[in-house]
This record gives C-alpha cells, structure tokens and sequence, in this order.
C-alpha cells in the first residue's frame, strides 16, 4: 500500500475519505487507504484515537489544495515524531527550566495598582502548584534572576520529562506561548479555563494597554498567539485521551 507524504502540501485533493486505521500499537490516517506520513516520510502514527480522529477531520476538511495553516493538529503531530521523539530530554529540560525564571514569579515594584493585580491573579496559581503539583515557587520583586528552592526546580523537571513526545509537544507550546511552567501544566491539567488563562498571562500586556492605548499591531500578533496557546491545549488534550 502506497503512502502520502505530508511533503505533498502543494497538491489539490486528491481523495475521497480520510479514516483513521491502527489500534492499540497506536493510530493512523488513510486517504483512501494510502497511509500518510511526516514531511520527514514516518508513518503518522499517534498514541489515541482521539487525536487521530481530529487530524482526519483536518484532512476531510480539505477542499482544494492543502493548507498546513487550516491543519494545526497535523501540524504538531509532525513536529511531535519528527523533532521532539529525536530529542525528548533536551525539549523537556528546555520546557522545565522556564520554572526557574517564571513568568509568575516576577513582581513589579510599582504602580501599587499593578502590584496588587499581579498579587490576586498569579498568586492563586502560585497557590494551585503546591497544592496540586507538590511545587512551591516563590515571587519576587523585580526583573534579575533570583534562585528558586532547587527541590521544586527537581520535581518540575520530573513532571515535564514524563510527558510522552505528544504530550510533551503540546505542553512546550502552552509554556513558551504564555511564558510560564506553571501556566502551561495548570492549562494541561484543567486547573481553569484555558481563555482564563490566556488572560492572567497576559496581566502585564493589558496593563500597558489600559495605560497607553492599544497597538493594533500588537493585538493581531496577540491574537495569533491566543489561538496557537488554544490550540495546544486541544493538542495535549487529544494525545492524553484514552478514553
């Protein structure tokens, strides 16, 4: 049986049905039987039917020609066996060393309206780590590097690197899109909305706008990076459903 490469990006569709084949070795999706594979030419094969069955839903989608940008899931499924399988331990202790220098954990010194913001909203979540995750991170009050308990630093590097490549792929896009560790796991682990969560994130940007206005540009990139963090969710989501 012929395969389709996911290379083949600038062709017109050329197929009928897209289904999902496999079982519990793992699942994969068929054009009309041909299987597809990476832009690296490995089989796309994912760990849940869950996640399988949303890349052939991008697939089905497809009217004319294929656009990548219409086909996130495909997408990051790509990334997740042809980059981050090849190099599990480097992308998770990239991802866990954001727990070092946490988003969370920088503290303005002023305006006492800003201090009292980030307080109420990044606290909670400060609050939700030790709880939840066994880590306690602590603020700090301005913008130098000031060392974390190295015993929390461990258990995040634990956490993280427990993640398959799946998981892991859609974890690192919820840590590097919002800045935070603690945000992206508190996203994977439905600690809160995920839009809910896009917003704490973004605390210090919608102060800026409260005070100056806006910046149209600034807001189309902020968009972009709202749907991608959205997206990575689903992502992580649908490489954990076992269900």
């Amino acid at each position: 049986m012929g395969g389709t490469c996911v290379t083949e990006w600038a062709a017109k569709r050329f197929w009928t049905d897209a289904t999902v084949t496999g079982g519990s070795a793992g699942y994969g999706i068929a054009l009309d039987g041909r299987e597809v594979k990476t832009p690296s030419k490995a089989s796309l094969i994912v760990p849940t039917y869950a996640l399988a069955a949303a890349i052939a839903a991008e697939w089905a989608a497809v009217e004319e020609k294929i656009d990548p940008r219409a086909m996130p899931m495909t997408r990051s499924a790509n990334a997740a066996i042809d980059k981050v399988a090849h190099q599990h331990d480097e992308v998770a202790t990239m991802i866990a060393a954001y727990g070092e220098t946490d988003l969370l954990c920088y503290r303005a010194a002023s305006p006492q309206e800003l201090v009292l913001r980030q307080s109420e909203e990044w606290d909670p979540l400060l609050d939700w780590a030790a709880a939840h995750l066994g880590v306690r991170l602590k603020p700090v009050t301005g913008i130098m590097p000031k060392p974390q308990d190295p015993v929390a630093l461990a258990r995040l590097q634990v956490l993280v690197h427990a993640h398959d490549p799946f998981a892991l792929t859609g974890l690192h896009d919820l840590v590097a899109l919002s800045g935070s560790l603690i945000i992206g796991l508190a996203a994977a682990q439905d600690a809160r909305p995920i839009k809910e969560l896009w917003q704490v994130s973004r605390l210090d940007e919608a102060w800026q706008a409260e005070l100056w206005g806006a910046d149209e540009d600034a807001e189309a990139m902020a968009a972009i990076k709202r749907a991608a963090f959205v997206h990575a969710r689903r992502f992580y989501k649908a490489a954990i459903d076992t269900s």
